[in-house]
């Protein structure tokens, strides 16, 4: 399928989308990751994967652009949601250094910085290592990927 929008939806109760990303949730505060809610989930999905990803962030690379703040993946295709701070499954590394989530934290005085927080229904259980970067992740799951979607919150510091 590629990587395409569909009807899956994704919201969170920490944020709608469109909104301030509460501080809570951020570098300046405890920096726990958001609860995350899925549905309209596409028959067939067997797991999915998570991505938090600042493409506002001024770095661009020949392998990347922006900032990867959460990756996380080998999420059972019955969960439907994320707790608030979720530690739960494989996680992949983000552009901090670190494994897990690393909330929004854009330089001061940079504006409003958008973070895509995306979730992936994939037609496979697929057996990936711990530490994967966004962009290893997307190569192995590309061939699996059966539905999509995201949810944009913003942050800036002042």
């Amino acid at each position: 399928m590629g990587f395409a929008l569909t009807t899956m939806s994704l919201t969170s109760t920490a944020f709608a989308s469109g909104s301030r990303i509460p501080k809570e949730h951020t570098g300046e505060g405890p920096d726990t990751s958001p609860s995350l809610a899925w549905d309209d989930v596409p028959e067939g999905t067997k797991s999915f994967a998570i991505v938090c990803h600042d493409p506002d962030a001024p770095l661009l690379t020949p392998e990347a652009y922006g900032y990867v703040h959460w990756v996380l993946y080998g999420i059972p295709g019955s969960v439907r949601n994320l707790p608030e701070d979720s530690s739960d499954f494989t996680k992949g590394s983000n552009d901090f250094g670190n494994l897990g989530y690393g909330g929004p934290m854009p330089p001061p005085g940079h504006g409003v910085h958008q973070y895509y927080f995306w979730v992936f229904a994939l037609n496979e259980e697929l057996s990936l290592p711990e530490g994967l970067t966004m962009l290893e992740l997307f190569k192995a799951i590309e061939p699996s990927v059966i539905g999509m979607n995201r949810l944009v919150g913003t942050y800036e510091r002042n």
